[in-house]
C-alpha cells in the first residue's frame, strides 16, 4: 500500500486561499446580495470569494497529487525592508512630499536584496524617483506636491 504524499508548499497556499475566500463570503453575508440581474454590494465580493475557495480547493487536490519540493527557510529579510516600505511612504508623503517619499520608499526595499550595495541602491532610487515624478506629476498633470513642508527648499 503506497503512503499518502504531498506537496507541503501547495498544501499551505491552497489552504490559506481557501481560508481567506471563506473569510472574504463570511464577511459578504453581512452585505445585501441581491440577485444576478439585481446586484447588491454583496454579490460580487460573494462571487470573488467563492473563485478564491475553488482555486484553493484546486490547489489542494493537486498537492495531494504531485509530489513537491520541500519548503526552504523563510526569507526574513525581505519581509523585514519590503513590508515597512509602502508603509514609510503613506506616512511620509505628505510631510517629506511625492519625490523624497518615493526616493526613500524605493531605497528602503532595495535592501530586501542580501545582493544590493549601497551605491547601486542610490542610482536605482533615484532613477525610480525621477522616472515617478516624469510620470505622475508632468506625463499625468497629477496635482500633489513634489516636495513637502519638512523639505521646502
Amino acid at each position: 500500500m503506497k503512503s499518502l504524499s504531498f506537496d507541503t508548499t501547495n498544501v499551505i497556499c491552497g489552504a490559506l486561499l481557501a481560508a481567506t475566500g471563506a473569510f472574504f463570503a463570511y464577511q459578504s453575508f453581512n452585505l445585501d446580495i441581491g440577485t444576478a440581474l439585481r446586484m447588491g454590494p454583496g454579490y460580487f465580493p460573494l462571487v470573488l470569494s467563492g473563485i478564491l475557495m475553488l482555486l484553493g480547493l484546486i490547489i489542494l487536490v493537486q498537492a495531494v497529487r504531485i509530489q513537491g519540493e520541500p519548503i526552504e527557510p523563510f526569507a526574513w529579510r525581505g519581509m523585514l525592508f519590503i513590508l515597512p516600505a509602502p508603509v514609510f511612504f503613506g506616512l511620509t508623503v505628505r510631510g517629506l512630499g511625492f519625490a523624497p517619499a518615493i526616493f526613500l520608499t524605493a531605497f528602503i526595499a532595495c535592501f530586501a536584496s542580501s545582493r544590493m550595495n549601497v551605491l547601486f541602491a542610490l542610482v536605482l532610487s533615484l532613477l525610480l524617483a525621477v522616472f515617478s515624478v516624469a510620470v505622475f506629476s508632468y506625463a499625468l498633470g497629477l496635482p500633489f506636491e513634489r516636495f513637502g513642508p519638512w523639505v521646502r527648499f
